[in-house]
């Protein structure tokens, strides 16, 4: 395949997700408000630091800025400090990407940029699963095409969280760790790792493996010198991160200004967490009824039988897709305080799911059989968003309150068979077992479908020695 045709189809499919995605601006969040939650406060900062320069809202909310896109009264977020500054628990770099749209056309150039990062992230997943993991391009377009264009990727392509800026970095960080890891390679690995935790704290667990894998990498190739400057690079940055939040935020991290974390930052995860309750997570994430992946595009199944394809075979650049997908969702099962909130489901884990599509990718690229049921599941997944999205531009349905009485009929008949993690109604305990039970299934599918490498092979040797190994493509 010519560079020229690939390059022509990414850039096709990037515009096409954006374009597909777009419409949902006009969706409103709730009755009363175009955006909810979290999204006016990002917006009410991209505004102060596209005008004055600084995260302080006080005069910005004084001023009622916000009444555009929020017309009821903005929650408080953010302590009041003694000097009457005000400035929302919300690290600052999705503001600073937007304070340009927000200050050249509003809230809706604000959205609009968040959905060319949504076609930036389908072209950029295309790349990497043709490039790197050589996947056929047919199938990489249809894979990528089913992800990208359905819940929760197609949602967050228009909703102004961090999320989607995350999955992208992950993705750039991807590319770079399973190239030649030269100077291009490490600078677009830097600036994705460093990115990650200005985007949100949260992420920083994700950032770290990231970071970790790269230098493992350096290491046993011995380019020690390279191991070194990343090293001192990241602590650099990360010294930085600690002045600037203690400078701006007041503590360790964003939740030092936030009023509601009395009881210190740490109570963002919880006052007196659960851990074993947490636990169910590990599958709800993926099962919930009304908060887990597969509800609204089944083909996030397909993960399971991926993943362990993926671990057995150990194809080139697999740890690069397992540990930070590991990360990333152990940290929304046990670290994050709630699965179900005021956001469209499956927020905690979209920073991590550019892992899970490259992982289908590569194994509906290696094993026939499982094309058909992506197939299937791409179809279902978009016809659930765009049914969501007619229902929100024509009718009364919005996208962060009461999303689950869509009319959809697939999804109505769907949700009566998986877990409710919320409501906890009769049977849900059933239910889960039957889920155990699917998943277990769907793993040993997939262990099934790709035979181990040999063990005499110049291959395996070589992914024995090293944990991954790089491409020689740029």
């Amino acid at each position: 395949m010519t560079r020229r045709r690939l390059g022509l189809v990414t850039l096709i499919v990037g515009i096409a997700v954006t374009v597909w995605v777009a419409p949902t601006i006009g969706v409103r969040a709730t009755r009363n408000a175009r955006l909810t939650a979290d999204e006016p406060q990002y917006l009410i900062t991209a505004i102060s630091l596209g005008e004055d320069g600084d995260l302080d809202i006080a005069d910005e909310r004084r001023e009622g800025r916000y009444l555009d896109f929020h017309e009821v009264g903005l929650p408080v977020q953010e302590e009041v400090r003694a000097d009457g500054t005000r400035v929302v628990p919300h690290d600052p770099l999705l503001p600073a990407l937007l304070a340009l749209p927000m200050r050249v056309g509003g809230w809706v150039a604000a959205k609009l940029a968040m959905a060319a990062i949504a076609g930036a992230l389908a072209a950029a997943l295309l790349w990497v699963a043709v490039r790197r993991f050589a996947v056929p391009l047919t199938i990489a377009v249809v894979t990528v095409v089913a992800f990208s264009a359905t819940a929760p990727l197609a949602f967050y392509g228009t909703q102004v969280y961090p999320e989607l800026p995350a999955a992208l970095a992950v993705t750039l960080a991807i590319g770079a760790l399973t190239g030649a890891m030269r100077r291009t390679g490490l600078l677009t690995l830097g600036f994705a790792v460093l990115a990650l935790p200005w985007l949100s704290v949260k992420y920083a667990p994700v950032a770290a493996v990231l970071a970790g894998i790269g230098l493992v990498v350096l290491w046993r190739r011995d380019d020690r010198r390279a191991a070194v400057t990343l090293v001192g690079a990241f602590a650099l940055a990360g010294i930085v991160y600690l002045w600037a939040h203690h400078a701006l935020y007041g503590g360790w991290t964003v939740y030092a200004s936030g009023d509601a974390f009395v009881t210190g930052e740490a109570s963002v995860i919880g006052r007196a967490p659960n851990y074993l309750g947490r636990s169910q997570r590990l599958l709800g994430l993926l099962t919930d009824r009304g908060f887990g992946l597969a509800a609204w595009q089944p083909a996030f199944l397909l993960a399971i039988p991926a993943l362990v394809a993926v671990l057995r075979r150990r194809p080139r650049g697999w740890a690069v897709l397992a540990l930070p997908l590991a990360a990333g969702w152990l940290n929304a099962t046990f670290v994050a305080l709630t699965m179900h909130g005021w956001w469209w489901p499956g927020r905690q884990v979209v920073v991590v799911l550019p892992c899970a599509v490259l992982a289908v990718a590569w194994w509906v690229g290696v094993y026939a059989p499982a094309r058909k049921w992506l197939a299937a599941g791409a179809g279902l997944g978009v016809v659930t968003f765009g049914w969501l999205t007619v229902e929100g531009l024509l009718g009364d349905r919005r996208l962060i309150v009461g999303f689950e009485k869509t009319g959809n009929p697939w999804y109505q008949a769907w949700r009566l068979i998986l877990p409710d993690g919320r409501l906890e109604p009769a049977g849900t305990a059933l239910l889960r077992v039957v889920w155990i039970s699917i998943a277990l299934v769907l793993a040993g599918w997939g262990w099934r479908s790709v035979g181990p490498l040999r063990s005499n092979s110049p291959v395996t040797r070589v992914v024995r020695r090293r944990v991954l190994v790089p491409s020689s493509n740029p």
